[in-house]
């Protein structure tokens, strides 16, 4: 069955071209189109495994000596397990001020985040990015780079520049691991995760209102590009920090 619709698409994509004559890359951008429509939480791992391997390639990676490497080990020493999900982490060693958790159970912290962050904030900042693993918004925001790969596949089969640039950008995943946006709602939903992983574990909750607010802080410091990739992912900082407040104080957890 699946094999027919891949025959159809592929024929609606190609009209009147015989098979040997089909561009392969118009043939994968209808393979990417089926394979998102149809991904399961499986194949997102596996897919995100493979894009953090070339990720962890590409970034200087702290040793298990590495003093960086071992704050974070001692930070995350209960939970090497988050929501049923085995998580592993690493540091990079990275100014930027940015982290992230991917599909696969991933957790990438960058140095400049360890920097200005005390270990509850990177906890929480960390209980947030897991979140959005948790509550399966890496799945979707994969499925979106699948269909993105599809237009770009698209685009490769053209002739120019443009479709070189395309072709070099085709199967590589790993540029929207640290920098995946996601919906108002949907940050809502990993900052509430954040907020009862603190909670529930015995964490200050106020933790992820000050990570936030170093967040803001830094916006306007002068650290130019070193926050913009976190910052483009957590916006409005402020309310958000605000509004953990407003609920540890609800809580019986904050005056």
């Amino acid at each position: 069955m699946k094999r027919t619709i891949i025959l159809l698409l592929i024929g609606f994509i190609g009209p009147l071209v015989c098979p040997a004559q089909v561009n392969p890359n118009l043939i994968q951008a209808g393979l990417d189109a089926i394979t998102a429509a149809t991904l399961t939480d499986a194949q997102v791992a596996a897919y995100t495994r493979q894009a953090v391997q070339q990720m962890d390639a590409k970034n200087p990676v702290a040793s298990s000596s590495d003093p960086y490497a071992q704050r974070l080990s001692r930070i995350v020493s209960r939970h090497h397990t988050v929501g049923g999900l085995p998580i592993n982490y690493k540091v990079y060693k990275v100014a930027d001020v940015n982290a992230f958790a991917t599909a696969d159970g991933s957790v990438r912290v960058f140095k400049g985040l360890m920097d200005v962050m005390t270990d509850n904030e990177l906890l929480a900042v960390m209980g947030h990015e897991i979140g959005h693993v948790i509550e399966h918004h890496s799945r979707d925001a994969m499925k979106s780079a699948l269909r993105r790969s599809a237009v770009r596949n698209a685009a490769a089969s053209q002739s120019g520049a443009l479709g070189k640039l395309s072709r070099s950008q085709l199967g590589d995943l790993a540029d929207y691991l640290a920098g995946a946006s996601f919906s108002r709602k949907q940050e809502t939903e990993a900052d509430d995760y954040s907020y009862s992983f603190l909670k529930r574990n015995g964490y200050n909750v106020l933790a992820l209102a000050t990570s936030f607010e170093k967040l803001a802080k830094l916006s306007g410091g002068g650290k130019g590009g070193q926050v913009t990739q976190i910052l483009s992912t957590h916006p409005d900082s402020k309310a958000r920090a605000q509004r953990v407040r407003d609920r540890a104080r609800k809580d019986g957890l904050a005056r």
